[in-house]
Formats: C-alpha cells, sequence, structure tokens
C-alpha cells in the first residue's frame, strides 16, 4: 500500500526470490485486483505455479475465482501472523528501496514496476551464495524437476 487508495501487488517465488510487481491501478478491491493478478499468475510457468499465500485482506475476496482460473491454490494466513509469508515480507523491505510507503504508486507504470523487478532479480542475494534470484529462477526452470527445488 501507498499514498491512499494506490496499491501493488508483490508475487515472490519463494526458492529463488524472484520477484513479480504488478500495478493494481484501478483500485485495491477484489474484483479490482483479480484481473491483475490473474494474468500475472498465468504468466509463471506451471512447474512453479503451486500454491500462493496470501494475508487475509478484503482484496481476496474473490481467491476462489483466481484459483478456478490459474489452478493455483490460495491460502490465507492467519490474521496478524506475517511471519507466515516471511519471503514476501522481506521481499516488501527491499522494495520500499523504490517504492517508499508513502508514495504514490498509481504514478508507477506497469513498465516502470518491471524495471524495478529487474533490478532486484539481478542483485546478488548471501542466501543464494551471491547468485541473483534470476539465476537461481533460472536453474529451477531448467531443472526439469522443478516441483522438488
Amino acid at each position: 500500500m501507498g499514498a491512499r487508495p494506490s496499491a501493488v501487488a508483490t508475487l515472490v517465488e519463494r526458492t529463488s526470490r524472484y520477484t513479480t510487481i504488478v500495478a493494481l491501478p484501478y483500485g485495491i478491491k477484489a474484483e479490482q485486483i483479480a484481473p491483475h493478478l490473474t494474468r500475472s499468475l498465468l504468466g509463471i510457468p506451471p512447474q512453479l505455479r503451486r500454491t500462493l499465500i496470501w494475508d487475509r485482506g478484503r482484496e481476496m475476496a474473490e481467491h476462489q475465482a483466481i484459483t478456478a482460473k490459474t489452478g493455483m491454490p490460495i491460502h490465507l494466513c492467519k490474521p496478524r501472523s506475517p511471519w507466515q509469508r516471511g519471503t514476501n515480507e522481506n521481499t516488501n523491505l527491499l522494495l520500499r528501496e523504490y517504492l517508499p510507503k508513502d508514495a504514490d504508486l498509481g504514478t508507477f507504470s506497469q513498465a516502470d514496476l518491471e524495471a524495478i523487478a529487474h533490478e532486484l532479480n539481478h542483485r546478488p542475494r548471501k542466501i543464494h551464495g551471491c547468485r541473483t534470484p534470476a539465476e537461481v529462477y533460472a536453474d529451477l526452470l531448467n531443472s526439469g524437476d522443478a516441483l522438488t527445488a
């Protein structure tokens, strides 16, 4: 969430920390978010599209419709339990360098957000032995056995 009522959605692949940032130009209600989130989820290769963990905001009231269109089950965290989405919370902290908390996120186009995600995905991470999320993600895609990674 940025300056009200602007927001973006972040999708973070848990193994590689590969990040996708989704513009939400029309608002933060469930029916406004669902098409953008569905489109982004369908862009993830099927072998990596296993589950989505989301917090319990009203914006996910359409989670069953998203699951029906993507085949990706959505699990909702317990209230006030951000540790259940730890990888995403850590990524959101990194995003604050580019998207300050009080910024009007509606001023960022999808292309702007993709450029930010590109920078994050090509930034070496200690957890990966100084490899980038993009490198680890590519390995997952090329492994032929992404379901066990």
